[in-house]
C-alpha cells in the first residue's frame, strides 16, 4: 500500500520462480497463524521492511556513558 498524506493505493506483487519447497513453507507458516498464504506474504514482508534500522556497534558504543577511567577497571592490581 502506498500512502500519502490525501491518497492510499493498494498494489499489487507477483513472486514468480519460487522454489516449491519456499511455498510449502509460506503455506505452512500461513496455516499456523490462521491466514492465508497471501496474508502471511504481507505479513512477512510488513515484518522485515518496516522493521526499525538497525544501529551500529560504533553508534551502541558513543551513546554509552562514561563510567570511569581504564585503571578504576584493573582488578589485577588489587
Amino acid at each position: 500500500m502506498i500512502t500519502t498524506k490525501e491518497v492510499t493505493v493498494a498494489t499489487n506483487l507477483v513472486v514468480r520462480n519460487v522454489d516449491e519447497d519456499i511455498v510449502l513453507a509460506l503455506k505452512q507458516r500461513a496455516a499456523s497463524h490462521g491466514r492465508s498464504a497471501e496474508a502471511e506474504h504481507r505479513e512477512i514482508l510488513r515484518t522485515v521492511l518496516q522493521r526499525p534500522k538497525r544501529r551500529s556497534v560504533a553508534e551502541i558504543l558513543s551513546r554509552m556513558p562514561n563510567v570511569g577511567e581504564d585503571s578504576d577497571f584493573d582488578c589485577r592490581n588489587g
